[in-house]
């Protein structure tokens, strides 16, 4: 569909986990909220506004969002409820378009073109959307509207906090011109230092530069970086997005030495990701662990191991994922300590839940096929927490806003 027909809709949620919890606990309304880890390793997941006066974001230290706001209230945050808030989210989201790809928790693009019969004029819509949302959660959403995905998003930031803000396909190139380069995707700090020593400091002045300089400038990526200045970004909808992976990973709250503590956080990764596989009715047969040491290289750097191997058939159990990870994580013969570890599970395949039924896969224990599947309804029904093999829990540094499949 040619761009100046398209209509894609940005929606953000306004400091979600914050909001959500200000929302169900009347005494944090007016304060300074920060959900996140407090531990000298935490990190911000989410800030109220009144925590940004201060300069707080997310992804920074706790230790820093203290510094900065001695009497912020610290929220550890609750991640099955902000996972139950956000599927209500997008079962509004799906009202106004089937077409929904989630970017996260929190935010979303919806393709609502051809819904003018439908739905009205598109400001409308989004005005109703963004009332839906008030009204059934009592949570604010921040909307962005334009032809094309990439000045949708920016409309959204720009409309923030609880705002909506329309670009007509004719008013693209007017509204994206005066904006800073740092503004595009892709456009990290490096590269826009890069562009204003050459004096391109604007999307304007990008979309104006030369493919020569740009490629010298950004290599690659820099001609497309001047198609989106141009308002030229073909990206359609996405909402089936095929998995590559899944995975799990969690920076400790310190830093990990003990064998014992690694093989915890091993099999809890393994079973979390089992878990989430089984719901999907997914199978996966290679094992990666990720490890990240604690020991500083500088420039917020620190060395990155992984290890990763083939099972000879694809597997749903986190028995068998937890196994192969501990295999790798003695070939990476530890002499210092770690800080990170993750464990994903990729070659993935599907799984024929009656064939599965019938005829177990090589090496598969029915006996632990049918305690998956009780342990699976339990959590289901009662939460992960009711039921946990051997106490297999990873304490975490802070909270994440992605979108796990299989996950609920």
């Amino acid at each position: 569909m040619p761009e100046a027909m398209r209509t894609l809709l940005h929606a953000d949620m306004d400091a979600f986990y914050a909001s959500v919890e200000q929302r169900d606990r009347p005494e944090l309304r007016g304060q300074p909220v920060v959900v996140g880890g407090a531990s000298s390793r935490g990190v911000v997941a989410a800030a109220s506004y009144e925590a940004r006066a201060y300069g707080i974001h997310s992804a920074m230290p706790s230790v820093e969002a203290r510094r900065r706001c001695p009497r912020a209230i610290f929220v550890r945050g609750d991640m099955a409820k902000y996972r139950r808030e956000s599927r209500r989210i997008f079962e509004i989201f799906r009202r106004y378009s089937p077409r929904v790809e989630g970017l996260s928790l929190d935010e979303a693009f919806l393709d609502l073109s051809g819904t003018e019969k439908l739905l009205g004029p598109v400001e409308d819509a989004a005005k109703r959307l963004r009332a839906d949302v008030r009204r059934e959660l009592q949570l604010a959403v921040s909307v962005g509207v334009a032809p094309v995905k990439m000045v949708a998003k920016i409309a959204s930031d720009l409309a923030k906090p609880d705002g909506l803000l329309v670009v007509d396909a004719e008013r693209v190139r007017e509204f994206l011109d005066p904006l800073p380069v740092g503004r595009i995707w892709g456009v990290g700090p490096v590269a826009r230092q890069s562009l204003t020593q050459r004096g391109i400091d604007t999307i304007g002045q990008l979309a104006l530069a030369p493919d020569f300089l740009l490629r010298e400038l950004m290599g690659s990526w820099g001609p497309v970086a001047a198609r989106l200045a141009r308002g030229q970004d073909l990206r359609e909808v996405e909402p089936y997005r095929e998995a590559k992976s899944y995975g799990e990973e969690n920076t400790f709250a310190e830093d990990v030495s003990k064998p014992a503590r690694l093989a915890a956080a091993c099999r809890a990764h393994a079973e979390a990701v089992a878990r989430r596989l089984r719901r999907d009715r997914i199978r996966g047969r290679r094992v990666t662990l990720k490890l990240k040491l604690a020991r500083r290289l500088g420039g917020g750097r620190y060395p990155l191991l992984s290890r990763s191997l083939t099972l000879p058939v694809a597997t749903d159990d986190g028995r068998l994922i937890a196994r192969a990870a501990a295999k790798l994580l003695a070939r990476a013969e530890l002499q210092e300590p770690v800080r990170l570890l993750g464990i994903s599970l990729s070659r993935l395949e599907p799984s024929d839940a009656e064939q599965l039924a019938l005829l177990p896969s090589e090496g598969e224990d029915p006996r632990r096929r049918r305690l998956n599947q009780v342990v699976d309804a339990v959590q289901d029904r009662f939460g992960r927490q009711a039921l946990e093999r051997g106490g297999v829990s990873v304490e975490r540094a802070g909270l994440s806003l992605q979108i796990k499949r299989g996950e609920r």
